[in-house]
């Protein structure tokens, strides 16, 4: 019964309709669950082959990329200070994190943050508040958002080609697989940051700066006194 279900739902046009609608806001709230959708969708095409394979990798990389040029214009329509959560304390590191790499190199930080959903969602506002030509940001979105797609559309086939004659557990295990891949990307992002926190020296006080505070006898404006 629930086989006979999925290939009824496989065969409508409706999984597509749902894959784009989820991944364009996942772009935008991080926790809809953008990459589980397309990595069910990859299971089932593979399984049942409805809906086409092609056919969720490209919907997918559409909705990523729409999601992300989105992002980017609220980002220069509004800024990073607009609304209260924008303000957070936590926000406010990511957002400084986005502009420090993007400072650095607008390719390499947007490609890596498509696949990180909060990173994501810092470093493409932060594009568009920081004004990252919209010619360059696009480019390497539509690049990375093609490249995630696909990513995270064959994981899903991979399982659903090991399991063709049961789909149901093909897509529950590619959900499982898209949990598991997500997690362990979160933790890898984390300790990189971690990591270049320890051995990045601050840059915001100069090299002759006092670490401690004066001797009370040296104070500026204060003698030392004499028996």
């Amino acid at each position: 019964m629930p086989a006979d279900l999925l290939d009824a739902i496989s065969g409508g046009p409706w999984v597509l309709a749902v894959v784009y609608a989820l991944v364009l806001l996942d772009s935008v709230v991080v926790v809809v669950p953008g990459e589980i959708a397309v990595t069910a969708a990859g299971a089932l095409a593979a399984a049942t082959g409805q809906p086409p394979l092609l056919a969720v990798v490209g919907v997918a990389a559409i909705a990523a990329f729409c999601g992300d040029a989105l992002c980017y214009a609220i980002g220069r329509r509004i800024g990073l200070r607009r609304w209260r959560w924008m303000r957070h304390r936590r926000v406010e590191q990511a957002f400084a994190w986005a502009g420090a790499r993007l400072s650095r190199g607008t390719a390499t930080v947007v490609f890596t943050a498509r696949f990180i959903p909060f990173a994501r969602l810092a470093v493409n506002l932060t594009a568009g508040a920081t004004r990252v030509p919209a010619a360059r940001f696009l480019a390497v979105a539509l690049v990375a958002a093609s490249a995630w797609a696909g990513y995270q559309s064959v994981i899903g086939a991979a399982i659903g080609v090991l399991l063709p004659d049961a789909p149901v557990v093909a897509v529950v295990l590619s959900v499982a697989a898209a949990l598991a891949l997500g997690a362990a990307i979160d933790l890898i992002a984390a300790a990189l940051a971690r990591r270049r926190e320890r051995v990045t020296p601050p840059r915001d006080r100069p090299a002759d700066a006092r670490t401690t505070s004066p001797r009370p006898d040296t104070r500026p404006g204060r003698r030392g006194r004499h028996p």
